[in-house]
């Protein structure tokens, strides 16, 4: 318990003061924390003791490298669809906001934590440092998260409405994106202004909103954050892919019908199945990105509902706080899944960065790129 220590022991003194790599026994996980910080630290952590040395090291190790391959992969994104003018169109506005919106949770996020790892896992940047790394992991990543949304929109428009005038434009996509941050802003602003607040979590490295007090007052707070990022996303995700699934399969089956009827093998031309080939693999990529965020997601809301109506005996340091370190890993894939395997981008970054490893598509992925760009 709190008290079995004259003072604070900090993680270099508490590492030298025992033989084994850990704290001596009887610590708490808030004797770590400075007298100053003790304040933001909620009182389910007082009875646990503090996690292994290990995981902080780790943990920071972890997030360096992924934080410079979150760099790295947006900012080529960003570049090379903003210097290529080929890649501007309506439907790649939301790739570069995906981009952007990952690359300001990487620089507001990541350094802010591998710091706190790296210092013996507590948060010493105070209240208004916590409120920033907070509020900042919530716009960013409810953001992210409304332009997947987004793109699967736009990709059920182009597949599944594409004879209702469904197609994108630059002004409806300008519209969408500043309704995406429009939208996270609305629902991660209010702990700022008393409804709820934000308080250091899990191995106390990283900052979220208050999911363990059990008051209506907190949990109202925590139900709208779970209806409006989890549910009502998920939701729509379902139902564009699902949408989307429907409609190549329905297609696909009346296309065989009519040749059939013809005597013939396929109704198809060529440029008709590259257009085809293409779609799909857009989709696919998409719903593939959407199983990953499922993934990192899914963890996350059980935490989060397990502390507000469940057993919070079962939320440890590493339980609770792992789930959302895991959400910030995001950032890396994104680029991967929606840029870099775009046919046409990686021509583009064939052209700007010959070094780096991209070979040119082969004969089906070019001319579905050129049957892409000719169809917009």
């Amino acid at each position: 318990m709190i008290g079995t220590f004259p003072k604070n022991v900090s993680f270099p003194e508490a590492f030298r003061s025992t033989n084994v790599w850990g704290y001596p026994e009887g610590m708490s996980i808030v004797d770590t924390v400075p007298e100053e910080y003790r304040d933001l630290i909620h009182p389910h952590w007082l009875k646990y003791p503090p996690v292994n040395p290990m995981w902080h090291y780790l943990l920071g190790i972890i997030f360096l490298l992924l934080g410079i391959l979150s760099t790295c992969g947006n900012c080529i994104v960003l570049y090379i669809f903003m210097t290529k003018k080929s890649l501007r169109t309506p439907a790649n506005m939301f790739v570069i906001n995906l981009a952007f919106a990952d690359l300001m949770m990487m620089v507001s996020q990541y350094p802010m934590y591998i710091y706190c790892c790296f210092i013996g896992g507590y948060w010493p940047l105070g209240a208004h440092g916590c409120e920033f790394h907070a509020f900042s992991a919530a716009i960013t990543g409810d953001t992210a998260l409304l332009t997947l949304v987004a793109i699967g929109y736009d990709r059920y428009c182009v597949i599944v409405k594409a004879f209702d005038g469904g197609h994108m434009t630059s002004l409806k996509a300008f519209f969408i994106i500043i309704l995406c941050w429009t939208y996270a802003t609305c629902l991660t602003i209010w702990p700022l202004f008393g409804w709820n607040r934000f308080i250091p979590e899990g191995i106390l490295t990283s900052c979220s909103f208050d999911y363990l007090s059990q008051d209506w007052h907190n949990r109202s707070f925590g139900l709208m954050v779970f209806c409006c990022c989890f549910c009502i996303p998920f939701t729509a995700i379902t139902f564009f892919y699902s949408q989307i699934v429907l409609a190549i399969r329905r297609h696909e089956k009346a296309l065989r019908a009519q040749a059939k009827k013809m005597n013939v093998e396929s109704l198809r031309s060529n440029a008709d199945m590259s257009k085809q080939s293409q779609e799909v693999r857009v989709a696919k990529v998409a719903v593939a990105n959407v199983g990953l965020w499922l993934i990192t997601w899914v963890p996350y809301a059980y935490v989060v509902m397990t502390g507000m109506f469940g057993n919070t005996e079962t939320l440890t340091p590493l339980v609770s706080g792992l789930p959302g370190l895991i959400l910030k890993t995001a950032s890396c894939y994104n680029p991967v899944m929606f840029a870099i395997s775009h046919p046409k981008f990686r021509l583009a970054l064939q052209e700007s960065m010959p070094w780096f490893c991209i070979h040119e598509p082969k004969g089906d992925d070019v001319a579905s790129s050129k049957t892409e760009s000719e169809a917009k």
